[in-house]
């Protein structure tokens, strides 16, 4: 197997910090590679230093592509290619190494080989929203030459890979994640990619949506040949996907070789969550008779939520599960006041008095709504302003600049940080922290305004078992110290079953169970119950 990348030594720092220290590793053509890591460790870094199309002030060893290239048109192959015809204009491949820490970022050979490299990011789905699927593949085939009538068909084959063909004609705003993640994944293979960076493709989608997206990948892996690179904090993806796998700690490689045994090492440092007994109040939220209709070309009227009954208590973490598309954001988003309902009541306790929620106006939900605060699933945070800032003016608290600083710490500690890394990242900017730890700081955020009641729409779906763990007694803590009450939607089981005290289960847009919630998992259908067993537990 002919080797494709050679990295030896790599460093990268940002100001005084050492993101990436002394990395050393060996691609090979065909390869796949699984990065695994907690929220933080470098991953995303490595994978963009990698890509080879931005600067970094500080960077040093050697990143070395082994490749054969086309001196007339520029074309690049793989290394054992070398003493091949060009398939573009005919002339021999030539073999050549490029080192993308020496060479100029807008360097001819760099530039040719960045151009062979597909990449997919979390979240980032970098889609024409108000386009068709077929129209999103088709401009990027534009943007490489090809129209007309070939570009069309080319556009059907590759939605055909990745199991796409039945939202060819849907708009992509509308999609899934899942299915966005796959339409991303359509537009990359336009490049005939040597090699595809997945970074944490997945690290926001159920498991069953994850899985959807995991077979197109590997299945456009085979297909084209590929070398793979993939990021996860979930150790099932690194053993399921790679041939090798790295471990990353604090931007160093702490552990390399079979993934099986790579991902036990990473799963070490998780420990057992330890629930107290805990006593919770009155009841502080009532829902009757809750529905929320609304209509879509595609579907007509659609039943999000259909006549629900809950409540819950002063101080009870309780979840809202199901599979997606069960109505539990829709539900969450009305207990939060930012969606009306169609018909039905839902009341909030503010003090001795029940607010309703469906009056408008200060002395209605206005009223209530300052002390619901709700972290939602595509949270996002100000990307011009730092940490600090995030949690501080950013959300209208005007708080003397020490005090500020006080309470940022003490909230980012509740949302998962150690002291000394809630007190380093105060400064740094969101685009300097990893997916994991903005989730984090967005939590904070929330936290920040001190709510009586907090809404949490997914609020692991980024992090890794390990932060998970820690986040969730996080949770716990604030409900034990602080006598926070919490709304928790997930597709997560295992989370919720660790956190949350009583449950509804939701499908197409009902209540089907409500109760403890080891009682309301153990009448999980076969579908939710796969989701379940793919959950964290999988990998303890």
């Amino acid at each position: 197997m002919s080797v494709f990348i050679e990295i030896k030594n790599l460093s990268v720092g940002f100001d005084d910090v050492d993101v990436l220290k002394n990395i050393n590793l060996t691609i090979n053509e065909g390869e796949a590679i699984g990065v695994l890591g907690k929220s933080g460790s470098g991953k995303s870094i490595l994978m963009h230093v990698l890509r080879g199309v931005e600067k970094f002030d500080r960077i040093s060893g050697q990143l070395l592509y082994h490749v054969a290239r086309c001196e007339s048109c520029g074309q690049i192959e793989p290394a054992s290619h070398s003493g091949n015809s060009c398939k573009k204009c005919g002339t021999e491949l030539k073999e050549i190494v490029a080192d993308f820490v020496s060479l100029p970022l807008h360097d001819p050979v760099r530039r040719d080989i960045s151009r062979r490299l597909a990449i997919m990011l979390q979240r980032t789905f970098a889609l024409y929203g108000d386009d068709r699927v077929i129209v999103n593949v088709m401009n990027a085939l534009n943007e490489i030459g090809e129209k007309g009538p070939t570009a069309i068909h080319k556009a059907a084959d590759l939605l055909d890979q990745v199991n796409l063909s039945h939202r060819m004609m849907h708009i992509a705003r509308e999609l899934s994640g899942g299915e966005k993640q796959r339409v991303v994944l359509a537009r990359q293979l336009v490049k005939d990619p040597m090699m595809l960076l997945a970074d944490e493709p997945t690290g926001t989608l159920d498991p069953k949506t994850a899985e959807l997206v995991h077979n197109s990948i590997m299945n456009s892996v085979k297909q084209y040949n590929m070398s793979l690179v993939i990021t996860s904090h979930w150790p099932q993806v690194i053993e399921e996907l790679s041939d090798k796998a790295i471990l990353l700690e604090d931007g160093e490689i702490v552990a390399q070789g079979d993934p099986k045994e790579v991902c036990s090492i990473f799963m070490k440092e998780a420990s057992v969550i330890e629930k107290h007994e805990y006593t919770v109040g009155d009841l502080i939220i009532k829902a009757k008779g809750l529905k929320m209709k609304y209509f879509s070309l595609d579907r007509g009227v659609v039943n999000a939520v259909n006549d629900i009954e809950f409540d819950v208590r002063e101080g009870e973490i309780f979840g809202l599960i199901g599979v997606s598309g069960a109505g539990k954001t829709t539900t969450s988003k009305i207990i939060t006041g930012l969606l009306q309902p169609t018909t039905g009541d839902i009341h909030i306790k503010i003090g001795d008095d029940w607010i309703d929620m469906t009056v408008l106006g200060p002395n209605g939900k206005g009223r209530a709504t300052k002390y619901v605060g709700m972290l939602h699933q595509e949270y996002s945070l100000y990307p011009h302003r730092n940490v600090v800032d995030n949690l501080t003016e950013s959300i209208g608290l005007e708080l003397p600049h020490e005090l500020g600083e006080r309470k940022a710490i003490q909230t980012l500690m509740t949302a998962g940080f150690s002291e000394k890394k809630a007190t380093d990242i105060l400064q740094k900017m969101p685009d300097e922290l990893s997916e994991g730890e903005n989730h984090r700081v967005a939590m904070a955020q929330v936290l920040m305004k001190e709510p009586r009641i907090l809404v949490f729409d997914e609020p692991t779906g980024t992090m890794d078992p390990i932060t998970k763990i820690e986040v969730s007694k996080s949770i716990l803590h604030a409900r034990e110290t602080l006598g926070e009450t919490f709304v928790i939607v997930s597709h997560d089981m295992d989370f919720v079953a660790e956190v949350c005290d009583r449950a509804a289960l939701m499908r197409l847009g009902k209540i089907v169970d409500i109760g403890e919630t080891s009682e309301v998992l153990s009448h999980l259908t076969r579908d939710e119950r796969d989701e379940a067993l793919e959950g964290i537990s999988k990998d303890l």
